[in-house]
Parts: structure tokens; C-alpha cells; sequence
């Protein structure tokens, strides 16, 4: 019973371990990240929203210019049996043909407000598409390790199982010579067909985890391939300053804007302008109607029954709500911090345990296999023995997910 010995001690102490001994090339957490930023019909309609804005400031700054434009109507107002309308205000009939040119004068910080909302536009854009960026990244990480953890299970049982149908021939000729009953060698050969059933099971789980993987990365591919360790470290120290910060900084930016539009619709309105072309009545010397003039526009609020004061109220109250939510966000994202880095240390300290509890676990395989080689040992003993190494490995595979999980949750908060 050496052999059962020997392949006990060479079953990989963790998935790490497992991972590393595979021949076939694999795929890492970065390409498929990639390819779920490639296919990102989010990310891709963010991107078009930012050239959009771009547009828009083109626009806005396009209307800081003179706006010519031409013009040309016509009227003929019949008058028969004395009936229709008075020539006094008709004229009977007209013809315009005008080019107009219209200029604001006092236009410029009106300009430099609407230019300063795209601006912040902009940003917001991009903020958005940096934290969708995260969002997806933190999906697909986590999915990543659910699907890495499902493979190294079918390795893990895989391993167990070829250990056992060896040891079974074995045991088969042991039973023969009567070294061992019957019933131990169906005892051995029910946990073989557990293992067995096992190892179907946990091949379908990652079937099934790595078609979600494909599927949130955007990926259409349904043949099997391995996947490479995930290699995730923690960051050190807590972020100095919140990248989560930003969203409130640009809605008080936006209010602030707003502010100012306000400010601008109550300033006075000065405006010129010059048309040039034909406007005649076609009754005296139309051919003399050529002709241009110019003019101007001036405007300023009186009174509109407090409006302005009633939309500083709104922006006021506007102001308080954003306040509120980052300073709950602010105690939020602290605490989340916190409890996820105690969570990290607690599972590290777990791990000392786990090994400890390996270790003893190959201890006790190795004296039953020696108890085994003389017949003193029951059959269902060494069972358990393996059973027991098994769950230690497995729970090493657990926890070693679980650090995995909590450190890609604590990098996407600790920004």
C-alpha cells in the first residue's frame, strides 16, 4: 500500500499548486478583462456620449459668431368688386429678398457658461465610463475565480480519482488472497464511485462558470480551456484621496453652473444687427428698392415675480442632498474598508491552521499505510484517513478563493 502512500503526498497543497503543473496553455484574468472592454456596449455608448459633447462645445462656441442668414417672402393681396384687405396695411403686394446679420454683444459669458456645463459634461462622461470600467472589471474578477476555483475542484478530483482506481486493482488482489474482507474492499470501491461522481459533478460546475465567464466578457466561444492563476494583491494602504469623490465634486460643479446660467438670464441684453437686399411694395419704382439697414436690440429684466430667487431655492436644497449623500457615502465606503480588511486578515490567519491540519492529516495516512502493509488496519479507517487529507485541501481551496474575493472587493472600494 505504498503507492496510496505516494499519491497522498503529491496531491497539490493548494489550487496555486495545481494550476502550475498544466501543460496546456491557458487564459488569464487580463484577457479576458480586455475582451469584456472591448465588447462593452456600455463603455462604447459612454465613448460616443464624449465625442457627442465635443460636439456640442463646437456648437457653442459656433454661436458666438455673427449668425447670417437670408430671407425672402412674398404677399399679393387682391382687392375685387372692392372687397379685401385695406392697401393702407398690404400695401396690396410686397416682395422681400434680405441677408440678415445678427450679433450679441454681450454674449461672452454666456459663452463661457454654456462652454464651462459641456465641460463638466464631459467629465462626468468620463467619470461614468471609469466607474463602469471598475464595475466590469469587479464582475468579471469575481466571476473569474468562481470559474478558476470550479477548475481546480475537476483537477483536485481528477487526482483523487486516479489515485483510487489504482489503489482499487491493488485492494481487488489483496481481498483475493484474503488479505482483506469483502466488505472492505466494497467500502473502497463505494467511496471510488463517490469520487467518481464527484469529479462529473464538479466538470459540469466549471462548464457552467466558464460559459457565465464568456458570457460577461462578451466572448462566444463554448469549447474548454484552462485558466491561469488569478494574481491579486491587495493595495497597502488605504487611498489618500477617493476616486469615488468625484461624482459629488462634479454635481456641486454642475450646480454651481446652473448658478451662474441663472446669474446670466437676469443681466441686460444688448444685441446689433443689418440686413441688406430688396424690399419693395411693386407699386412705385420697384426697381429702385435695393437697399440695407441697421438696428439694435436692448433688454433687461424688471420684474418676474421672484423667479430668480425661487430657482436659487431649488439649487439650495439641490446642494444639500448631494452634501448628504457624500458625507453617507464617506462613512460607507470607510466601514466597507475597514470590515473587508479585517475580513483579509482573518482568513490569513486561517491558513496556519489549515496547513497544520494537512499536515497532520498526511501524518495519520502515513501510519495507516504502514498498519495496512501487516492487515491490522480496517479498510474504512484509511477511508476516512483520505477523507479527512481531502477536506483539509479542500478547505485550503476555499479560503484561498475567499482572500481572492475580498481583495478584488477591497481594490475596487480602496480607489
Amino acid at each position: 500500500m505504498n503507492t496510496i502512500l505516494k499519491y497522498c503526498l503529491l496531491l497539490p497543497l493548494s489550487c496555486l499548486a495545481t494550476l502550475a503543473l498544466a501543460q496546456e496553455p491557458g487564459r488569464s484574468l487580463d484577457f479576458y478583462l480586455r475582451q469584456a472592454k472591448i465588447s462593452s456596449p456600455l463603455l462604447k455608448d459612454l465613448e460616443n456620449q464624449r465625442k457627442t459633447a465635443v460636439i456640442d462645445s463646437m456648437m457653442v462656441k459656433a454661436t458666438a459668431k455673427p449668425q447670417i442668414t437670408g430671407s425672402s417672402s412674398g404677399l399679393y393681396a387682391p382687392i375685387i368688386h372692392g372687397y379685401g384687405y385695406d392697401e393702407v396695411i398690404t400695401n396690396g403686394q410686397s416682395l422681400d429678398a434680405l441677408l440678415n446679420v445678427n450679433y450679441d454683444l454681450l454674449n461672452k459669458k454666456r459663452i463661457q457658461n454654456q462652454l464651462q456645463a459641456v465641460k463638466i459634461q464631459v467629465d462626468s462622461i468620463r467619470y461614468a465610463t471609469q466607474l463602469s470600467t471598475f464595475d466590469l472589471n469587479r464582475s468579471i474578477a469575481d466571476q473569474y475565480i468562481l470559474a478558476f476555483a470550479s477548475q481546480d475542484q475537476v483537477d483536485f478530483n481528477s487526482e483523487v480519482v486516479k489515485l483510487l482506481q489504482k489503489e482499487e486493482t491493488i485492494l481487488k488482489t489483496l481481498t483475493r488472497s484474503n488479505v482483506y474482507r469483502q466488505s472492505d474492499y466494497l467500502t473502497f470501491l463505494v467511496t471510488l464511485q463517490q469520487q467518481e461522481l464527484s469529479l462529473k459533478q464538479a466538470s459540469l460546475q466549471f462548464k457552467n462558470d466558464l460559459a457565465t465567464l464568456n458570457y460577461l466578457a462578451g466572448i462566444s466561444d463554448t469549447s474548454s480551456v484552462r485558466l491561469d492563476q488569478p494574481k491579486l494583491d491587495a493595495d497597502g494602504l488605504y487611498a489618500q484621496t477617493s476616486f469615488f469623490k468625484r461624482k459629488f465634486e462634479l454635481d456641486s460643479l454642475k450646480n454651481e453652473n446652473q448658478r451662474s446660467a441663472i446669474d446670466l438670464n437676469y443681466k441686460p441684453k444688448l444685441g446689433v444687427y443689418a440686413n441688406g437686399g430688396y424690399s419693395s411694395s411693386l407699386v412705385l419704382q420697384p426697381y429702385k428698392n435695393f437697399g440695407a439697414s441697421v438696428g439694435f436690440t436692448f433688454s433687461v429684466p424688471i420684474y418676474d415675480g421672484h423667479q430668480k430667487k425661487m430657482q436659487y431655492s431649488k439649487l439650495d436644497l439641490a446642494s444639500q442632498t448631494i452634501n448628504n449623500y457624500r458625507d453617507f457615502f464617506r462613512r460607507q465606503q470607510t466601514q466597507q474598508l475597514i470590515l473587508i480588511s479585517q475580513q483579509i486578515t482573518q482568513t490569513d490567519a486561517l491558513f496556519a491552521k489549515i496547513n497544520d491540519q494537512i499536515r497532520f492529516s498526511k501524518g495519520l495516512i502515513d501510519v495507516d499505510a504502514r498498519l495496512m502493509h501487516t492487515g491490522d488496519l480496517r479498510v474504512a479507517d484509511f477511508v476516512i484517513a483520505i477523507n479527512n487529507y481531502m477536506s483539509a485541501q479542500n478547505l485550503l481551496r476555499q479560503t484561498t478563493i475567499n482572500r481572492l474575493k475580498l481583495i478584488n472587493q477591497f481594490n475596487y472600494w480602496n480607489r
